[in-house]
């Protein structure tokens, strides 16, 4: 962007904080997807990953996987606990079929411990 755009850019954004008292009201989104990328989970699939569009899922967030049955729900679930795992956090996983398998998931790179 030129100087001048910039510029007047950077007004227009004062002058609307301004108006609302100086809250912040605008996110640059390069600041904003940087702040996010540190602060996301991996799935443990590159290119899921990638089509997320922040390298991962929000760390710190409940998310539900949906999808119809042996879509591999479970599977992408458990890859995700142990990619949070592996950078030190916690991740609580809710079995609603009553059939989770804690040898699948060791082999998956769970601790169950």
């Amino acid at each position: 962007m030129d100087d001048k755009r910039t510029k007047a850019l950077e007004l227009a954004k004062a002058e609307i904080e301004k108006q609302y008292r100086g809250e912040e009201l605008f996110v640059q989104l390069e600041s904003a997807a940087f702040q996010l990328r540190d602060n996301v989970i991996s799935t443990g699939c590159l290119s899921l990953d990638l089509a997320l569009g922040i390298g991962g899922i929000p760390r710190g967030r409940i998310i539900e996987i949906y999808g119809p049955e042996s879509s591999g729900k479970t599977t992408l679930a458990l890859h995700i606990v142990a990619e949070a795992q592996k950078a030190g956090g916690y991740a609580a996983y809710i079995d609603m079929e009553h059939a989770l398998d804690t040898e699948y998931m060791k082999k998956l790179g769970v601790n169950t411990a």
